[in-house]
């Protein structure tokens, strides 16, 4: 009897492992933190498909937007930790790292970073009738009118607000910020002239700069954009100005290696077809099969990227 029942707990020891050999053999759901038809959510569909071709199943996008992505956070945060629930995360998901105490989850211990997904730069463009051709041009305005041009951005603590704010520290000029619900809000605006100033992804802008509908200034990554080469990035007047967007997949934490391992290897994979190299840079975004730890390192580095524009900044957000 004794034999029988230690051959038993054997057996049942051996079932974990042999499901993580086999992982997945199910659906796996993948949260988006916002809403449908959005950049993230078009970029999550498009990583979605291809894992789904490396995985063998189907990897299924959901929509759960609310409480700035918080709410899609604490979903995953709190969903069984073996690889068929993951979030698509985006730029945002630092920011709230950085700035929220009072999260009913750890931004930072509750999930295990999977891959680096994609990334692209904001560009910063004003309504055409500015009476500035550049950045150069524009900071002088700016300084010579202080208080009487303004920005929109895609609401209160979102990449888009903090990369105007830290434009503004950086170059000493005076703006009003006027957030909307996001930046697709912002355009009627702009393109009226009754806001002035956007930092947008460059995806959906490049074809409102390839029809002059909005001038492109600049660019928040360090070197210019391949789409925009005459476009100076901030980095070249004020040093350090790197503030891209960008998305990766995380799972819950304590997630198995060799899952999380398969996960990422499906989209390292993914990122290198022609496919979907393709697509991204239809959409104006690069892909990055970064390994698992410089995710999470470039993960790490921007949490304290956002903790001290918003220290040297000066912004509280809502939730500290």
């Amino acid at each position: 009897m004794k034999r029988r029942y230690f051959s038993i707990a054997l057996a049942s020891a051996a079932l974990p492992a042999l499901a993580q050999d086999n992982f997945p053999t199910k659906p796996i759901r993948m949260l988006v933190p916002s809403a449908a038809g959005g950049g993230i959510d078009l970029l999550a569909r498009m990583f979605a498909q291809a894992m789904s071709e490396q995985l063998g199943q189907q990897v299924v996008v959901e929509n759960m937007g609310g409480g700035g992505g918080t709410i899609a956070s604490a979903t995953v945060a709190r969903a069984a930790a073996d690889g068929y629930t993951l979030i698509f995360q985006a730029t945002t998901a630092a920011v709230n790292a950085a700035s929220l105490s009072n999260l009913q989850f750890d931004p930072v211990r509750s999930f295990q970073a999977v891959s680096y997904a994609a990334r692209f730069p904001l560009v910063m463009v004003v309504n055409p009738e500015v009476p500035a051709k550049n950045i150069r041009e524009f900071i002088e305005l700016a300084k010579k009118n202080p208080g009487k041009y303004s920005f929109g951005s895609a609401g209160t603590g979102t990449g888009t607000h903090l990369a105007a704010e830290w434009l503004k520290k950086r170059a000493g000029i005076d703006l009003l910020h006027v957030p909307y619900k996001g930046t697709g809000a912002v355009m009627p605006d702009l393109l009226a002239g009754r806001v002035h100033v956007l930092f947008d992804g460059l995806p959906p802008q490049s074809g409102n700069i390839k029809t002059g509908r909005v001038r492109p200034l600049a660019v928040t990554t360090l070197k210019r954009a391949p789409q925009l080469p005459d476009v100076p990035a901030l980095a070249e007047l004020y040093p350090g100005f790197d503030m891209p967007f960008w998305t990766g997949v995380f799972a819950p934490a304590n997630t198995p290696r060799p899952v999380v391992d398969r996960i990422h290897a499906a989209m390292h994979k993914a990122i290198a077809t022609p496919q979907l190299s393709q697509k991204l840079r239809e959409f104006g975004a690069e892909g990055v099969g970064a390994s698992i730890h410089d995710f999470d390192e470039f993960w790490n580095n921007q949490i304290a990227l956002y903790r001290g524009v918003l220290r040297e900044t000066n912004i509280k957000l809502e939730g500290n």
